[in-house]
């Protein structure tokens, strides 16, 4: 029999509707087709699903529902007559009033009536939502994998349960190592088991921890590294997994160790000139006084009036040479506890003196304000900047105003801040740092760009356009934040906002006394600067101590391995002709362990520094230095 006689014959749909069973009224959509693809009969819940009348589905072939992508697999089927078994079930994409939904068929073949051709019957069921899930799993998971960060996901207590490959390759594990010998991949970076326990303690609590760690490579460089711990909870909120990110910033901390030293620079050419001039106006006044003293030796009071001025000029010099030191030095980050009324007083002196007369400082500094938890240097530098942008601003001159005062973080909400900057956390107290001119101000264009490195509106050779990105970039690292206003013609304010110290407070210096404290100890004074080491011996002489003298580290070393040499210290200044001051230093621990040593130095660079801390017994000054602040030191040294 033909289809179309088929269709004919009144009780065609109706022997139809028996062959699809308890499946007519199914909520599952089902249709009947022939071996061709032509729909003869199909459910309520199928014509409702795909928005079809049954009339329109026998003028179709089911093919013309279905995806062209999918549309061939779906045509090559037709020739394959199912058996009566189910088929395994297939998938395509299938057009309905919502779109394209992903629905799988299970097909069967129906009992054939006489003189009918074989007839399929097809049971469906949306999987779209199942489909799109396992899609959006394996974007995710090829994400995670070929992600450039390093990502670990670890139990509540740390054990790692998925490493992607990148944090193989940075560790230098095998995936093997870390599952099977349970490698504690959280622990890496941390300085001791006390700050890796107190950074457990944190996530546990269910906060987000965040932070900057290094550790060592294979190859002896240093890996740095920003590392983001998070807590992965179930669906009762209970802590079940750890999630932690660590992305390599070894060469952004290169970058912008650069580009701070390079600011700094920038900052040394500033103020070169002015402290160029304010150096000869000190040498001035000391050889003039001194011309005068020895013109007057006979008349005791205008002697000492001139030895008193030449001792200020000193002073004043020496605050100089340390400042440079200060902006020149390329040592590492170190936080203490900072007085910033007393660093500010102290570089607005020095500013005063070097910027132009057309320039005045005002100082709004409030009382009692707390120490700030800092990098001395970075914040000098961060006044510095300021100050000297203030002064560009003001070509015609004007007042620079700093202000300082104290503001609850709760006080602060409503300030924004920056990509890589925290924004004010309620409970913390701030310390304001205020910088204002009134100077020619911003536009709005201006003012959103100020911080990007090598912006400037200074004339060409005027600036490099890294001083205020290096402000940024301290600011960030010391978990502040940065407020600007400005009016064009009227001047700009910069707040600067960093947390206060919760614990430490900053240790007042003691009013040292003029008294140069004296002992009957023998001591080895090393130096090569022969009005020094003159100095040095008749002044320790006076006090009772038994001096000897080498003018450089080889005559010390003769003295050191002489045993007929009674010595109890040595006065040794770092840099020398023949042996360096370590040099000598490493012959004393091998030859008189026991010798207390006293090391001088117009600057002592970090890795210096850090050899030096493996020698007991050891102490350092900086120059220059007081006869006092020497004695007290070497009193200290000698009775510990």
């Amino acid at each position: 029999m033909s289809d179309s006689a088929l269709l004919a014959r009144p009780s065609a749909a109706a022997d139809i509707a028996a062959r699809l069973g308890e499946w007519a009224q199914s909520s599952a959509p089902v249709y009947c087709r022939d071996a061709q693809g032509r729909i003869f009969l199909a459910n309520t819940s199928f014509l409702r699903k795909f928005g079809r009348s049954l009339e329109e589905l026998r003028s179709i072939s089911a093919v013309q529902c279905v995806h062209p992508d999918d549309a061939a697999g779906f045509r090559a089927a037709f020739g394959r007559v199912p058996s009566s078994a189910p088929e395994p079930a297939r998938t395509q994409r299938w057009l309905t009033p919502q779109g394209w939904r992903w629905m799988t068929w299970e097909e069967t073949v129906l009992p054939e009536a006489a003189g009918d051709k074989p007839l399929i019957r097809a049971v469906g069921r949306d999987v779209t939502r199942h489909r799109l899930a396992e899609e959006l799993y394996l974007k995710l998971s090829r994400a995670v994998d070929q992600s450039p960060i390093a990502i670990v996901i670890t139990d509540a207590e740390g054990r790692a349960q998925y490493v992607n490959p990148r944090y193989i390759q940075l560790s230098g594990h095998s995936l093997e190592d870390i599952l099977d010998r349970n490698l504690p991949v959280l622990r890496d970076g941390h300085a001791d088991d006390a700050a890796y326990r107190a950074f457990l303690a944190e996530i546990k609590s269910g906060k987000e921890w965040r932070g900057e760690l290094s550790r060592p490579r294979a190859d002896g460089s240093v890996l740095w590294e920003s590392v983001q711990v998070s807590c992965m909870r179930n669906a009762a909120g209970d802590i079940t997994n750890l999630l932690c990110m660590r992305e390599d910033i070894t060469e952004r901390r290169r970058l912008q160790d650069e580009l701070r030293q390079a600011q700094k620079m920038e900052s040394l050419g500033t103020l070169a000139g002015g402290i160029a001039h304010d150096f000869n106006n000190l040498l001035a006044v000391m050889n003039g006084y001194s011309e005068i003293g020895l013109l007057h030796t006979n008349d005791p009071a205008l002697l000492q009036r001139s030895l008193r001025e030449i001792q200020r000029a000193v002073q004043r010099a020496s605050g100089l040479v340390r400042q440079i030191l200060t902006f020149s030095r390329k040592g590492e980050v170190h936080f203490a506890p900072l007085d910033l009324h007393h660093l500010t007083r102290e570089l607005v002196a020095l500013l005063a003196e070097t910027f132009p007369r057309t320039v005045h400082f005002e100082l709004q500094l409030q009382d009692k304000l707390p120490a700030l938890m800092a990098d001395q240097n970075q914040v000098q530098q961060i006044l510095l900047n300021l100050c000297v942008n203030a002064r560009d601003a003001m070509p015609l001159g004007g007042v620079i105003t700093l202000r300082t005062l104290l503001q609850p973080g709760s006080a602060l909400q409503h300030l924004r801040h920056g990509p890589g900057q925290e924004g004010p956390v309620a409970s913390r107290q701030y310390v304001v740092l205020e910088v204002a001119d009134t100077g020619t101000g911003m536009t709005e264009e201006v003012r959103a760009r100020i911080f990007e490195p090598f912006f400037t509106t200074k004339e060409v050779n005027r600036g490099t356009g890294l001083g205020l990105a290096v402000v940024y970039g301290i600011v960030a690292s010391h978990q502040g934040f940065i407020d600007v206003e400005s009016t064009v013609g009227v001047g700009s304010t910069f707040r600067i906002y960093l947390p206060a110290a919760t614990e430490a407070s900053v240790p007042i210096a003691a009013v040292g006394s003029t008294e140069f404290p004296g002992g009957t100890e023998s001591l080895l004074v090393v130096d090569d600067e022969d009005p020094l080491r003159k100095l040095l011996n008749a002044a320790l002489t006076s006090k009772g101590y038994r001096v000897t003298c080498a003018c450089d580290g080889l005559e010390a070393i003769d003295f050191i391995n002489n045993p007929d040499v009674q010595l109890d210290a040595v006065l040794l200044d770092m840099n020398m002709p023949g042996a360096s001051g370590l040099s000598v230093l490493k012959i004393i621990r091998a030859h008189r362990p026991q010798l207390r040593v006293l090391l001088v130095s117009g600057h002592l660079n970090p890795e210096a520094r850090e050899e030096l801390e493996q020698f007991p017994g050891v102490d350092f000054l900086a120059k220059p230095y007081g006869l006092d602040e020497l004695g007290r030191r070497l009193r200290k040294l000698l009775s510990p």
